[in-house]
C-alpha cells in the first residue's frame, strides 16, 4: 500500500485486489448490497438473485468500483445471526455475482473468520469488519494469511447493544488510540492493506457522529485510506426529521465534508450520486 507522503509528490494510496492494484488517487465507491431481511435501509429488497443481479450490474455501471456484501444485519439492535445463517444467505449470492461478473471486486461485510476465509476461497477481494477482530479473535491472524484488503471498522461491544456504549471520558482521543492498537495488531499480523473507518452511528450519539465528521482529518495521520460509511444514517435523517428514504440529499452533503476532510472511499446506497459528489469534489480540487 503506497502511503502519502508530507513532502514531495504525493503518491496515492492504492489497494492490491486479487492481483491488480486499485489507486485510491481518486476516491472510490463501495455499492451497498444487503442480502438481509432487517437492514435498516434495504433490507429484504435483494432476496432473489435476480434482484442481486441486476443490482450488482446497476451499481457497477454507476460507477462502483467495490461491492459490499452484508449477510448480518449490523443496524442497532439488530437480532445475532448464527453462522450457518450467514454462511446460507452468502455462499449462493456470491458464487452468482462471480459468475455473472467474474472481474466484480467484491467486500464481504462479516466478523467472523470462517466466513471470510470461504468467501476469499470462493473470490471475494476484501473483508470488511465492523468490529476489527474483536468479535473474532481469528480474524487479523486469517486476514493476513488470506492477503487481502481489510476494513476495521470503530465499534464498541455488538450491534445489538452498541448504542448502550457511547460514554466515552476522551471521545476523539479514544477512536484514534483505537485504530492505533488495530492498526499495530494488522501491521504483526502481515495485513499490507488497511483501510479504517470511523464507524459512524456505531456505538456513537448522533452528536458524537458530527463531531468525529468534522474532525475526521485527524484519521489520516494514520497514513492509511479512510472509508466513510454515511449513507443515509440516522443522523443525518433525525437531523432532517425526515426517514431513510428522504435522506439522499443529506448523505450528499455530508459526503463532500468527508472528502474534503481527506477519505478515499465512499460506502453508499446511490451510487450515482456518490458518483457526482465525487466529480463536483475534484473539480474543486482541481479548480
Amino acid at each position: 500500500m503506497a502511503k502519502n507522503t508530507n513532502s514531495g509528490p504525493t503518491v496515492p494510496f492504492s489497494l492490491n485486489c486479487k492481483g491488480n492494484l486499485i489507486f485510491l488517487d481518486s476516491p472510490k465507491i463501495m455499492g451497498v448490497l444487503n442480502i438481509t431481511p432487517d437492514s435498516f435501509y434495504d433490507g429484504g429488497r435483494y432476496k432473489e438473485e435476480k434482484a442481486v443481479l441486476d443490482q450488482v450490474d446497476k451499481m457497477c455501471t454507476q460507477g462502483a468500483t467495490f461491492i459490499d456484501i452484508g449477510a448480518y444485519s449490523s443496524r442497532p439492535g439488530a437480532a445475532e445471526v448464527s453462522e450457518a445463517e450467514e454462511q446460507k444467505r452468502l455462499y449462493p449470492i456470491l458464487q452468482a455475482i462471480l459468475k455473472r461478473f467474474p472481474d466484480a471486486l467484491l467486500s464481504i461485510d462479516t466478523f467472523r473468520s470462517g466466513i471470510a476465509k470461504a468467501a476469499v476461497e470462493i473470490g471475494a477481494a476484501m473483508i470488511n469488519d465492523i468490529s476489527a477482530g474483536q468479535l473474532d479473535p481469528e480474524m487479523i491472524p486469517t486476514v493476513g494469511k488470506l492477503g487481502v484488503p481489510y476494513v476495521m471498522m470503530h465499534m464498541r461491544s455488538t450491534p445489538k447493544d452498541m448504542q448502550e456504549h457511547t460514554h466515552y471520558d476522551h471521545f476523539l482521543q479514544e477512536i484514534l488510540s483505537y485504530f492505533s492498537q488495530k492498526i499495530d495488531s494488522a501491521k504483526k499480523h502481515q495485513i499490507t492493506d488497511i483501510i479504517i473507518d470511523p464507524g459512524y452511528g456505531f456505538a456513537k450519539t448522533t452528536q458524537q457522529n458530527f463531531e468525529l465528521l468534522r474532525e475526521s482529518q485527524l484519521l489520516n495521520t494514520f497514513g492509511v485510506p479512510v472509508l466513510t460509511g454515511l449513507s443515509r444514517k440516522s443522523m443525518i435523517y433525525k437531523t432532517l426529521n425526515a426517514t431513510a428514504e428522504e435522506a439522499l440529499n443529506g448523505t450528499t452533503a455530508l459526503h463532500m465534508q468527508a472528502l474534503l476532510n481527506g477519505s478515499s472511499l465512499l460506502r453508499v446506497h446511490d451510487v450515482a450520486a456518490a458518483k457526482e459528489c465525487i466529480l463536483l469534489y475534484e473539480a474543486l480540487q482541481k479548480a
